[in-house]
């Protein structure tokens, strides 16, 4: 047991040895915030004043201004890529102190970076329906169809990632013993 008054530091940490942020945390979200503007300027001169967003079978019944339309479709993209951000440095601001051999962290940080992507998904497919639509009056499928087959979709990689990274770490470290 260490003494509290001793000037030996409980873990010997390296601070050349951590776990540092690295753009590949982040890159889905980042990179569906990219194409999501660049989408919304693209078709922003395409759109009506009013642009259709709630349908009742196959009519529009509610409409909103095409710039508060870009606004509700754009923001919360730059919401989740913040989120995400925060997210990783969260975590990386609490395993400053574990050595990078030791967690398997730096297998987990791209999944938790990148796991809001899916939200931000679903939100871009809604965005371009509602622009072809309005633009051109393309009707693709039904957005419900199409977020349960992301999240599905989404759901089942990230279970079989995760299985695969507990087994892998079990694998290595399982020989640890408590005490």
């Amino acid at each position: 047991m260490a003494d509290i008054n001793s000037p030996e530091p409980v873990a010997n940490t390296d601070p050349e040895n951590k776990i540092r942020f690295r753009w590949i945390y982040i890159v889905l979200p980042m990179a569906f915030l990219l194409v999501s503007v660049i989408l919304a300027a693209f078709f922003y001169a395409k759109l009506t004043p009013q642009i259709a967003y709630h349908f009742r079978g196959d009519a529009p019944d509610r409409w909103l201004s095409r710039g508060a339309f870009i606004g509700w479709m754009v923001v919360p993209q730059i919401l989740f890529t913040l989120l995400a951000i925060a997210t990783v440095q969260i975590v990386l601001l609490g395993s400053r102190y574990l050595p990078p051999e030791s967690t398997p962290l730096p297998r987990l940080l791209p999944v938790m970076g990148n796991m809001l992507a899916l939200p931000q998904v679903i939100l871009f497919v809604a965005m371009l329906q509602f622009f072809l639509y309005n633009a051109y009056n393309i009707r693709l499928f039904p957005l419900w169809i199409i977020a349960l087959i992301i999240l599905l979709v989404g759901g089942i990689v990230l279970a079989i990632f995760f299985v695969r990274t507990i087994r892998q770490f079990r694998r290595r470290y399982g020989n640890i013993s408590r005490e």
